[in-house]
């Protein structure tokens, strides 16, 4: 019996060490860094690496984050064009969490985005203005809520190259984007509770892609 769990610590401590070297061995293998190849080509939305979320003022004393847990859509990038790119996106309304069901179950009802009436969230852009090498503006119009106006988000771009090491569908020659942007949700119809949630809106978009030609 002594021999048995003596045999077993042993094995359990020589596992142990082992896993721990091969960590340190990754660690070590490779430092994080920005890819900096070319982000040219057509790209579909990895929807397990990307994010839409956004901040609105609470009772004048706070301010409360909310995501949505589901995005969709595509984008199209040539530096060496850039008046062509283009960018649509998709983003279901009922998917907006703010980590308090009761409040998500209002979000969803007929004084703000109103799902069963208004199931998605769109965005289409129109043209895009480069700032710099590695960001600019990108004009569109943004259907909420049923209405549509045009928005210009300030774009920068993460980085973009192969990422072998990934998987399939989340591998393979990839890029990234931060996008932002401020809305008056007045504008698109959502004005309930004025006195104790704000106007202004800072949606930021979070964006990895997939390249799907090039």
């Amino acid at each position: 019996m002594l021999q048995n769990k003596v045999s077993i610590a042993l094995r359990t401590t020589i596992l142990s060490v082992a896993l721990s070297a091969s960590l340190v061995s990754l660690a070590d293998a490779a430092a994080y860094h920005r890819l900096d190849a070319s982000p040219a080509g057509s790209y579909r939305i990895d929807p397990d690496h990307s994010l839409a979320w956004f901040t609105i003022g609470h009772a004048g004393v706070a301010v409360v984050v909310g995501r949505f847990d589901k995005l969709s859509g595509s984008y199209t990038f040539n530096p060496a064009s850039p008046a062509g790119d283009k960018a649509d996106i998709r983003i279901p309304a009922a998917s907006i969490n703010t980590n308090f069901p009761l409040r998500d179950h209002d979000l969803r009802g007929p004084d703000f985005f109103n799902v069963r009436e208004f199931p998605n969230i769109t965005f289409v852009s129109t043209r895009y203005q480069s700032i710099g090498k590695d960001g600019g503006q990108l004009f569109g119009k943004l259907t909420m809520h049923g209405v549509t106006r045009p928005v210009a988000f300030h774009v920068r771009e993460i980085g973009a190259g192969p990422v072998p090491a990934l998987p399939k569908p989340w591998g393979g020659y990839l890029s990234g984007y931060v996008a932002t942007t401020t809305i008056q949700r007045s504008d698109f119809g959502m004005d309930a509770y004025a006195g104790m949630i704000a106007n202004r809106v800072h949606l930021h978009v979070n964006i990895e892609g997939v390249r799907t030609s090039g």
